[in-house]
C-alpha cells in the first residue's frame, strides 16, 4: 500500500510510517540468539550463556537497533516508491503516546526536506560584469622592477631616509610615560615604504639621516592586533642608527639566470615574465568575472532552500575554522562557534551548489576529459616539471573531482556569457594584482 505524503511547505513533506510489531520481535530474537553464541558472562563458558538472561541484558539495546533498522527501511521504502529526492536526515517521532500498547503495529511519522524545484527567471535581466585586464610592456616593466627589489643589496648612505632604504634604529614608546610590551627595539631593521610598520611610524622617520632622532605621537588603529594599545595614542622616541639605499641588480644575462633563463636571454626572461603575468591576470579576472556570474544566478533562481543541507554546511564549514585555527597553534577546544557566525556564508554556497547542479543537468554542461586535462595542464605550467603534476592530478581521484568541480564552475560560466546581459568593466593591472596604493 502507498503511503500517503503530506505536503507541509514547498521543500517539506511528512509521511507515517508502520513498523509490523512481528517483523521486529523476530528480528530482536534472531540477534539476540546470534549474540548469545559469543556473549560472555560471568560464571558461564562462551556460548552457554541462557537466553533469558541474554535477553534481560541486551534486548533493550536490540529492540531499539532493531526497530531503527525497520523504521529506516520502511523511509527508504517511501522514498524510493515515490521517487524522492530527500535532502537531509529525517525527523522520526513515535505516533503513540507513552505507555500505549500499539495492537499490530509501532507507528512513526517521519517529517523531511526534498531538493527544491529551481525556478529561473530572465537570464536577460541579469547583468554580469567581465572584469578585463591587459598585459603590456608597461606591466612587464613593473614586474621586473619589483623582482630586482626583490634581489637588491643595500649600501649605506649618508643622505635623510627616502621611500625603499633600509632603515636601522633603536626606538621606545610609552603610553602616558609607561613602557608598554612591544614598544622597545634595538638594531632594528625595516624598509621604507614596505608597510611593514604603521605608516605614521614610517612617515616619521622620513628624512633622518643617520645619527639624527625625533620623538613623535602615535595613534593605534582601534582594531590594532594588540588588544592592550589598540584606540591608544603612544608616545616614541626614534633614533635612526643607519640608512642604507639600494643597489638594484642591472637587468642583464646574470639577472635573467637568477630567474631560471639558464642561458641568460634577457628577451626570453621578459616573454617568460610576459606569460606568467598573463596566466596569473587570466586566472584573476577569471575567477572575479565568475563570482559576478553566481551574484547574477542568485538573482534570477528562486527556491527555498533545504535547511537540512543549510545546517550540514554550516557544521563543516565550522569545522574547517576550527581545523585552520588549530593548524595556526590555537587552542579550539575553549572558543564558542556560534552557528549564525556561518550562517550566511552557508546559505550562499548550498544556493549556489544547487543552482549550479540545475544548470549543469539542463544544459548538458558536464565536465569533458579534454576539459580536465586542460584545466591541469594550465595548472601544471607554473611548475618546474608539469608532466610530475599531471601524474599527481591523474593519480587520485579526489583530486580529479576537486578539478571537475572547477571545471563544471567554468562550464557555468561560460553558458551565462550567453544568456545574460554581459558589461565590459576594464581593471587597472595594479588593482587587480593588489598593488594599488
Amino acid at each position: 500500500m502507498t503511503a500517503a505524503i503530506e505536503t507541509l511547505s514547498a521543500i517539506e513533506r511528512r509521511v507515517a510510517l508502520d513498523v509490523p510489531l512481528a517483523d521486529v520481535n523476530r528480528e530482536v530474537e534472531s540477534r539476540l540468539r546470534r549474540l548469545q553464541r559469543t556473549v560472555r558472562m560471568s560464571g558461564f563458558r562462551p556460548g552457554k550463556v541462557p537466553f533469558g538472561l541474554v535477553q534481560r541484558q541486551y534486548g533493550y539495546e536490540v529492540q531499539m537497533e532493531v526497530l531503527n533498522d525497520k523504521v529506516g527501511e520502511a523511509f527508504n521504502s517511501v522514498v524510493s516508491e515515490n521517487k524522492l529526492r530527500v535532502a537531509g536526515m529525517p525527523k522520526v517521532e513515535p505516533i503513540n503516546a507513552e505507555g500505549e500498547a500499539a495492537a499490530e503495529a509501532a507507528k512513526f511519522t517521519a517529517t523531511f526536506e526534498v531538493y527544491p524545484e529551481i525556478k529561473f527567471g530572465d537570464f536577460k535581466s541579469a547583468t554580469v560584469e567581465r572584469v578585463v585586464c591587459t598585459v603590456g610592456d608597461a606591466e612587464v616593466d613593473k614586474t621586473i622592477d619589483i623582482l630586482r627589489k626583490q634581489r637588491a643589496n643595500y649600501a649605506a648612505v649618508d643622505r635623510g631616509i627616502q621611500t625603499d632604504d633600509r632603515i636601522t634604529c633603536n626606538f621606545t614608546g610609552t603610553i602616558d610615560g609607561v613602557e608598554f610590551k612591544g614598544g622597545q627595539a634595538t638594531d632594528f631593521s625595516f624598509v621604507s615604504g614596505a608597510k611593514r610598520m604603521l605608516p605614521e611610524f614610517e612617515a616619521a622617520a622620513l628624512g633622518l639621516k643617520a645619527g639624527e632622532s625625533k620623538t613623535f605621537d602615535l595613534a593605534f588603529p582601534a582594531d590594532y592586533h594588540g588588544a592592550d594599545v589598540a584606540g591608544k595614542t603612544a608616545a616614541f622616541k626614534l633614533d635612526i642608527t643607519k640608512v642604507e639605499a639600494p643597489q638594484l641588480p642591472p637587468v642583464d644575462s646574470e639577472f635573467a639566470k637568477t630567474l631560471g633563463i639558464a642561458d641568460g636571454d634577457v628577451t626570453k626572461m621578459r616573454e617568460e615574465i610576459r606569460a606568467n603575468l598573463q596566466r596569473e591576470v587570466a586566472a584573476r579576472t577569471r575567477n572575479q568575472t565568475k563570482e559576478s556570474v553566481m551574484n547574477a544566478m542568485l538573482k534570477v533562481a528562486e527556491f527555498e532552500v533545504p535547511k537540512a543541507l543549510v545546517g550540514n554546511e554550516t557544521g563543516r564549514l565550522a569545522e574547517n575554522a576550527r581545523a585552520d585555527l588549530a593548524a595556526r597553534g590555537m587552542k579550539v577546544d575553549s572558543l564558542p562557534f556560534p552557528p549564525d557566525v556561518f550562517q550566511a556564508q552557508a546559505e550562499r554556497r548550498v544556493r549556489l551548489g544547487l543552482i549550479l547542479a540545475e544548470l549543469v543537468k539542463v544544459n548538458g554542461l558536464t565536465a569533458k576529459q579534454e576539459q580536465l586535462r586542460a584545466k591541469i595542464e594550465e595548472t601544471a605550467q607554473s611548475y618546474e616539471n608539469p608532466a610530475e603534476v599531471l601524474q599527481w592530478y591523474f593519480k587520485d581521484k579526489q583530486r580529479l573531482a576537486d578539478v571537475e568541480a572547477v571545471v563544471l564552475e567554468d562550464n557555468v560560466v561560460e553558458w551565462a556569457l550567453g544568456q545574460t546581459t554581459v558589461v565590459d568593466k576594464p581593471v587597472a593591472f595594479d588593482e587587480l594584482m593588489g598593488n594599488a596604493a
